[in-house]
């Protein structure tokens, strides 16, 4: 739908929506540019304030994806009539608290009555206008990282379907909640042009943003699947069929771009296509700067794994092995 409206014709536009990018940029000045972007969605675990965290982590992710610097956001509230008012407050609470730890500064909001409660927010960061990271630009040759383990959505469904273990669902809650900023941090600091692209793994999933990123840079990326790392019971719970409708239609959309070979099981093939909150940031690299991004990485104690290679455009766009 998107393809068919006009796209913007202001030249300090410098990122909208043509590429599907994680977040919009626009130049202020010579040296100052902002990165916008807005994000919500209905309550994924049972603890309000552990809800209200994750959100805030989850609207943050994609200033980091951009490179930038969360500076202040607005809460996005959709709340039954109803609705007991100190659950509210727990969330919001929970949300400034991440805020706060991001040094963003929540200014303000809007709230409307809704019979299912959402809850989000619109953040605005800064960045240099000349060190924005895309989803697009990777190379052949690259090597590709992932900064977070996978299987957030199957285990928020086998939550909801009462067949989650606490491990799982604390293991994730986890996870979600890590701002992706020590990750954005440590890349900063090794990039010298080295970072060619950059994505947050969100509701497309890993396969979904990888299609982003391959088809937007014009190459193949080719995917180990037994280099990523899972969250503790996310192979039971896709397994078990907790299935969000979100996985379905991602491995609708994509999986025709897709190529597994034979040895990969089913439950991994789900777990590829399912949709992450507040996922860990999926990294196109040059090969030579690899070492010295993952030393970085582990420097501020993101566990990161090398999941594959980007190559020369053919077919399949993907091959997952």
């Amino acid at each position: 739908m998107l393809s068919r409206l006009p796209r913007p014709t202001d030249p300090n536009v410098l990122v909208g929506f043509e590429t599907r990018d994680d977040a919009g940029v626009y130049l202020l000045a010579d040296e100052l540019a902002i990165v916008q972007t807005v994000d919500f969605f209905t309550p994924i675990v049972d603890d309000p304030e552990m809800f209200g965290r994750i959100a805030a982590a989850n609207s943050l992710g994609d200033v980091y994806a951009m490179g930038g610097r969360p500076v202040s956001a607005l809460s996005i509230v959709g709340f039954p009539e109803k609705g007991e008012p100190e659950l509210l407050e727990k969330i919001i609470r929970g949300g400034q608290e991440k805020m706060q730890e991001a040094g963003c500064s929540v200014v303000g909001g809007h709230s409307i009555k809704d019979s299912e409660l959402k809850f989000g927010y619109a953040v605005t960061g800064v960045i240099h206008p000349k060190k924005v990271w895309r989803n697009v630009g990777a190379r052949p040759g690259d090597v590709l990282l992932l900064t977070k383990p996978i299987g957030t959505g199957v285990i928020s469904t086998a939550l909801k379907n009462n067949a989650a273990s606490p491990e799982s669902v604390d293991a994730a809650a986890a996870s979600m909640v890590r701002l992706n900023r020590d990750a954005a941090e440590a890349l900063r600091e090794i990039d010298t042009g080295v970072v060619h692209a950059v994505t947050d793994t969100t509701g497309f999933g890993l396969l979904g943003h990888a299609h982003e990123m391959a088809h937007g840079s014009g190459v193949s990326l080719e995917i180990d699947h037994s280099a990523i790392a899972y969250l503790p019971g996310a192979r039971e719970a896709a397994r078990g069929g907790h299935i969000a409708g979100g996985l379905k239609a991602n491995r609708e959309y994509y999986g025709g771009c897709v190529e597994f070979a034979n040895g990969v099981s089913e439950d991994f093939r789900l777990l590829l296509f399912d949709p992450q909150t507040s996922g860990g940031l999926f990294v196109a690299i040059a090969a030579d700067a690899a070492a010295a991004a993952l030393a970085a990485l582990a420097k501020y104690k993101v566990s990161t794994q090398r999941i594959g290679t980007v190559l020369p455009k053919r077919d399949p766009l993907i091959l997952v092995r």
